[in-house]
């Protein structure tokens, strides 16, 4: 299909973004803002969305690249995919975003879209949002008051829509560094490669002389925005997990669907994974029911679990 009309603007500068779309939210006009266009685009073409008025964020200086800042690395909004997947800076620092990253679409649009554009789109299937809210990642937004910081926990605030304010610009992504004793994992379910999630889980393990100390698990597609799987985080704490076998190893009588370890014996961490749907609302769509859903989401955890913790 043809989008709807709309007027075009291509701003030079961060300051000119923020004016433009400050005074376009001060005359009530309907502003769509186009980073890499990978989600945005389809939207016009299916008339899903017709602004007014588009900003192609495309020329704005400074918004794009990779820094290590010691406590966190700082990823521009404007760094696309592929950028994110040849950091080695990432890679290193930040593993559980490029093993997601690497699960988003295909080449051709890993190409071109952008992490900010992805996270400013705040779709539920997308899978960084997750991971965003999992890490405990902090939002970068610029207006023409000033800069703030926005906690990702804040940040997704149901489908389609962000803390964002009418004037503001998403600049940069704090991702924090976690240090040793963390394994991370993203797991996914979809029906082809350039398929949205039906369920997705980013999940973050931290754990010393065998027992799990912490744990962090967002899920991608179980509810209007990402959320986190606190149940699970909870019941994880405190479960040993020193060798293959109860807690760890997949063995007989531990597969999908199984709470047993070998033999029979208790298995705590599916046990902590059966939790996963806890206070989810899974959307029902052509592709899952939500109970199909809330089972994927039992399963997808316990193996994103297990792979994080080795």
């Amino acid at each position: 299909m043809i989008p709807a009309s709309f007027d075009y603007v291509r701003p030079e500068s961060l300051e000119e973004a923020c004016r433009v779309l400050g005074e376009a939210a001060d005359s009530g006009d309907d502003v769509k803002v186009l980073a890499g266009g990978q989600s945005l685009l389809p939207l016009l073409r299916l008339r899903l969305a017709y602004p007014s008025t588009l900003v192609d964020l495309g020329r704005l200086p400074g918004l794009r690249g990779v820094e290590d800042r010691g406590d966190h690395v700082f990823v521009g909004a404007l760094t696309t995919h592929d950028e994110v997947l040849r950091s080695a800076v990432i890679r290193e620092r930040a593993p559980l975003l490029a093993l997601a990253t690497a699960t988003v679409a295909d080449p051709a649009v890993r190409h071109r879209g952008t992490l900010g554009g992805s996270l400013a789109h705040a779709d539920p299937a997308g899978d960084l949002p997750a991971v965003a809210l999992a890490l405990g990642c902090v939002l970068v937004a610029r207006s023409g008051d000033g800069e703030r910081e926005i906690p990702a926990a804040d940040f997704f605030v149901d489908y389609l829509e962000t803390a964002l304010g009418p004037g503001e610009v998403l600049t940069g992504v704090k991702v924090p560094v976690l240090g040793a004793g963390w394994g991370f994992h993203y797991e996914k379910f979809h029906r082809s490669a350039q398929a949205w999630a039906i369920v997705g889980v980013a999940a973050a393990v931290r754990r010393s002389d065998g027992v799990v100390e912490e744990a962090r698990i967002g899920l991608t597609n179980m509810g209007p925005a990402p959320v986190r799987a606190r149940a699970v985080e909870e019941a994880l704490r405190g479960v040993e997990v020193t060798s293959p076998g109860p807690g760890l190893g997949p063995g007989p009588g531990s597969g999908p669907g199984s709470g047993g370890g070998p033999g029979g014996a208790a298995d705590p961490v599916a046990e902590a994974c059966a939790r996963a749907d806890e206070d989810t609302s899974p959307p029902a769509d052509l592709h899952a029911r939500p109970d199909y859903r809330r089972h994927l989401a039992r399963v997808l955890t316990r193996r994103a679990i297990r792979s994080a913790i080795g």
